[in-house]
């Protein structure tokens, strides 16, 4: 088998993974991120609720080893190499922040909001579970990107 056919499975095995990863992204093991807690009034109905993620703040400087869930809930501990998976120039993580909050359009009023899915799915912590599973997808990926040989392309 030549170099170029051994390199042409390992894309190909590398892209059935990464199929698997991203189709199943609902499904896959939570990253364990810790859960830091306060004010929580055990119930899941309200205490899960999102209305505008965040990142944590050091010396006025952002840290995105920390996610504000809402005013109860903070995750901590997000590796920042979870940040190298990057999805239109932006990483995942910060595209789920930028959509998974509560909106109103100006002009029609319409509000978007993001809990309704969990409510009608009778699923509190979907959001908060989804953060922490993109961290996983995100993880998985770049470690089969980094797997991959070297794309010695032709001129």
């Amino acid at each position: 088998m030549t170099k170029e056919a051994g390199d042409f499975w390992k894309f190909s095995q590398a892209g059935r993974k990464l199929a698997q990863w991203h189709l199943n992204y609902e499904t896959v093991a939570p990253y364990p991120v810790a859960e830091q807690t306060a004010g929580l009034k055990l119930d899941p109905a309200k205490d899960y609720l999102v209305q505008k993620m965040s990142f944590g703040r050091k010396d006025k400087a952002v840290d995105k080893t920390t996610i504000h869930y809402n005013s109860q809930i903070t995750l901590t501990g997000i590796p920042l190499a979870a940040y190298d998976y990057v999805v239109n120039g932006k990483p995942a993580l910060e595209w789920i922040l930028e959509r998974y909050q509560v909106t109103v359009d100006p002009d029609s009023g319409i509000r978007n909001d993001p809990n309704d899915w969990c409510r009608e799915h009778n699923d509190p912590r979907y959001i908060l579970d989804l953060v922490k599973r993109i961290v996983t997808v995100s993880l998985k990926t770049m470690k089969f990107v980094h797997a991959l040989p070297a794309l010695n392309e032709r001129k």
